[in-house]
């Protein structure tokens, strides 16, 4: 009998120690405007969003978080959320609407308050586009300090040192910036070209189903599949 419990006690063991460990799910993280947000779903929880619990079907048809096309991805793709730091308004630079200091609440002053993810998707530049914020210039291609980039409060020098402040804060991270469609051509241009000059990849979004210039129900679940299409 007590060899048959020492055999027992060997072979259970034996099986724990040879399975293979279990591999975390990916995370990610989200730096987002509107189109990203959801009530009690962003962080920090002071940041303005734009899709409420409570239906408004005249504003939109999206009233659960379950809806979002984040949510949807992260569901889809086995993913892990780590960070969603989504602001109602925000803009890439520092200018915001009615030319209003936006230095609080930016994309640029947000882009180190992400957590630690594997995957980064940035969403933005629809309301730099809306509020008609000026695109600058572009800096030189081989700028490394901050004075080299020019006036932040303009689009393209902004993009240009917060991408290159997140390859430097997050090394290792996949990082995608989606394009929203239906941007000013410059704005969409600028996007592109200081992208590849950064090594991030763009996923140009096509033919989102919109209520009130935002994501619908069924813009959601299409913004999560061409995404999810071009997620690693």
């Amino acid at each position: 009998m007590r060899v048959f419990f020492s055999t027992l006690i060997f072979i259970v063991a034996s099986v724990f120690c040879s399975a293979p460990a279990l591999s975390p799910r990916a995370s990610v993280s989200i730096l987002g405007d509107s189109y990203s947000t959801f009530e009690g779903h962003v962080s920090p929880d002071t940041n303005y969003v734009w899709y409420f619990k409570a239906p408004n079907p005249g504003q939109t048809d999206v009233n659960s978080v379950d809806q979002t096309w984040w949510q949807q991805l992260i569901r889809d793709k086995g993913l892990r959320l780590e960070v969603n730091n989504s602001f109602s308004g925000s803009t890439i630079s520092h200018r915001g609407y009615k030319g209003a200091d936006y230095s609080d609440r930016s994309f640029l002053t947000r882009a180190k308050k992400l957590g630690s993810p594997d995957v980064i998707l940035v969403f933005g530049a629809t309301n730099d586009s809306w509020a008609g914020v000026e695109v600058g210039e572009y800096a030189p291609a081989d700028a490394k300090v901050e004075a080299d980039y020019g006036d932040l409060y303009t689009f393209r020098p902004a993009l240009d040192l917060m991408l290159a402040t997140m390859k430097d804060y997050y090394p290792g991270t996949e990082i995608y910036f989606i394009v929203n469609t239906e941007l000013r051509p410059e704005i969409t241009e600028s996007i592109a070209t200081l992208c590849k000059r950064h090594g991030v990849e763009t996923i140009m979004l096509e033919n989102i189903d919109k209520m009130s210039g935002h994501p619908s129900v069924k813009g959601m679940g299409q913004i999560a599949a061409q995404v999810g299409a071009r997620l690693k």
